[in-house]
């Protein structure tokens, strides 16, 4: 009974603190909110003291951030948001259009990314059932590139091409089924990269069991075991597709602005731009409490489609060709290490004018952006800032997600934060520590070691009830050595290829943190930063994008094809 009342407390502890956060905005950045408020209505008014006071008046707005916050949550108990500061409508209206909106393209964005990953994989499995290895390099190398495409890019490229161009969909808006499928594969696509790597990591698990082969053995046809190790794999990377769906509510705010889609995420970034705090204190409440609900279900479901083999198997040995795609990993990593190098040998704030915008020549191998500087010395430059911020954020989500992953088993605090967008992640910390590099590596991480919990919490449940787990607790393993000698051994290695593979999924969420003037400054020479000064010129300038774009998916080819120790096998 303690425990229970124990995680009932620390979730909803976990539910409400962000909201609480959120709504002391004002405070921590020392603004009045009635200003903010008094702009979002009529940029041109003065800040006359008598309308500020009036608006205060009006609108409720607290004395302090504890009083409005407890003043608030009496009031969503009751099932009352309260009122938009800005526009006056129900707070309850407003969430539940854009909760509608979000959830339908978070739904085909997953569903895009599941059966782009998938088709990804299929040559390999067709080949893998017949016992001729495991998942191929090519399918990581093409699973590392879609997971690397910048998903700002990625619907502007789409939006200029397929709507503009040759009108195969509207513009802008959301207004029925036809405005669905460019948002969807801008959200879709790059997620199927990451997806997949955790569905190839499973695969190889699957494919290395014993059952496969007695299964060869006795003459299983090939659509037979096929469909059994795809069910497998399927029901280890169950939780991170709804923890990818989860994710997708509220974190496809770039993709929302592009479209003009009126989404949760997007209502949620204006709200805190404009300080409508019932607003966006009501946006993360629902986020919350969809990550709470969505989580559990994926844990249900991961345990319902493994049955008898969640309590019969561990995670064996991978059957991954490492040797064929370190050589891969190593032709990615010079590639990307020579062009570095080059560009940390030139200027990158040198001003040209007369050569602003140029194609790429001898003497400026990447041409010029914008101002006339010179790309290749500020890729190079820059790579310092997004791989540097990448690597940080990945080595720490690494070990908060297997500490949390490896303790916790069931759904919780990390499906709550999920749901958090990062770019409010971000917009807090810059409120309190100010916007640059650092406060922006803070705000990734607070939300990037959660897709690694939740795969370690999935393969932690596998892992003790296999036999040799069992057998070691029965005999009077401690905790800690259970832990330590057995499932640490099995988890870490599909984990760390997780963490690799989200190296250039951490540098664009930087990226986007930049493009919104949270992170590195808007002249830096970070990756991000670059595409969100050259977007405007791409199509006449593609070479100012093009480059950028490369250089992480060499981080993302990099990552996905690094040799790793085979892992997974029971500890001897």
């Amino acid at each position: 009974m303690r425990k229970v009342l124990r995680g009932l407390l620390v979730t909803a502890g976990a539910v409400l603190v962000p909201a609480f956060v959120v709504g002391a905005l004002p405070w921590l950045r020392g603004d009045d909110p009635a200003q903010t408020v008094l702009r979002a209505r009529s940029a041109e008014q003065e800040l006359d003291p008598a309308v500020l006071a009036a608006i205060r008046r009006d609108v409720g707005i607290p004395d302090d951030p504890v009083t409005g916050a407890l003043s608030w949550l009496a009031g969503a108990v009751r099932g009352d948001f309260g009122r938009s500061w800005v526009s006056g409508v129900p707070v309850s209206d407003s969430i539940g259009r854009a909760a509608g909106i979000s959830i339908t393209l978070a739904l085909v964005a997953s569903l895009t990314a599941l059966v782009c990953a998938l088709l990804v994989l299929a040559p390999s499995l067709w080949r893998a059932a017949q016992g001729s290895g495991g998942v191929g390099r090519g399918a990581l190398a093409t699973g590392a590139v879609l997971a690397a495409l910048p998903e700002f890019l990625l619907a502007t490229g789409l939006l200029v091409l397929l709507a503009v161009h040759w009108r195969l969909a509207p513009t802008s808006g959301w207004s029925g089924p036809a405005n669905m499928p460019l948002p969807a594969l801008a959200l879709g696509l790059p997620a199927a990269g990451a997806l997949g790597r955790v569905l190839a990591s499973a695969i190889d698990g699957a494919l290395a069991e014993p059952w496969v082969r007695v299964w060869r053995a006795n003459g299983f046809r090939r659509r037979a075991v096929l469909r059994a190790v795809v069910r497998r794999a399927v029901a280890v990377a169950f939780p991170q597709l709804v923890l990818l769906f989860v994710g997708l509510l509220g974190s496809g705010i770039v993709v929302e602005a592009v479209f003009a889609i009126p989404g949760l995420g997007a209502t949620a970034l204006n709200a805190v731009l404009a300080q409508d705090l019932p607003l966006v204190q009501g946006c993360v409440i629902v986020l919350a409490l969809l990550g709470l609900v969505l989580g559990g279900l994926g844990v249900l479901a991961h345990r319902w489609m493994l049955g008898p083999a969640l309590h019969s198997t561990g995670i064996p040995q991978s059957t991954s060709d490492s040797t064929g795609s370190a050589r891969w990993a190593l032709v990615a990593a010079g590639v990307l290490a020579a062009a570095v190098l080059a560009g940390l040998l030139r200027d990158p704030n040198a001003i040209s004018l007369t050569d602003r915008l140029q194609a790429p020549t001898s003497t400026h191998p990447f041409g010029t952006d914008s101002l006339g500087r010179d790309l290749l010395a500020r890729f190079g430059h820059g790579a310092l800032l997004s791989i540097g911020g990448s690597l940080v954020v990945s080595a720490v989500a690494l070990v908060l997600g297997l500490a949390s992953g490896m303790t916790r088993t069931r759904a919780g605090v990390a499906d709550i934060l999920n749901a958090v967008p990062p770019v409010l992640a971000g917009v807090v910390v810059a409120a309190v520590a100010g916007p640059g590099m650092l406060s922006a590596v803070i705000a990734v991480c607070s939300v990037a070691w959660i897709p690694l919990a939740v795969h370690a919490r999935t393969l932690t449940a596998e892992v003790r009830a296999s036999g040799f787990v069992r057998t070691a607790i029965a005999t009077g393993a401690s905790r800690t050595h259970v832990i330590t000698r057995h499932l640490l051994p099995s988890v870490f290695t599909p984990v760390l290829r997780h963490a690799l593979i989200r190296l250039p999924h951490n540098a664009l969420a930087l990226a986007g943190l930049g493009y919104l003037g949270l992170a590195a400054p808007h002249d830096s020479p970070e990756w991000g930063a670059i595409l969100a000064q050259s977007i405007d010129y791409a199509e006449t300038a593609p070479w100012s994008v093009l480059f950028p774009t490369a250089g992480l998916t060499l981080l993302g080819i990099t990552a996905a094809l690094a040799p790793h120790a085979p892992g997974g096998s029971e500890p001897g």
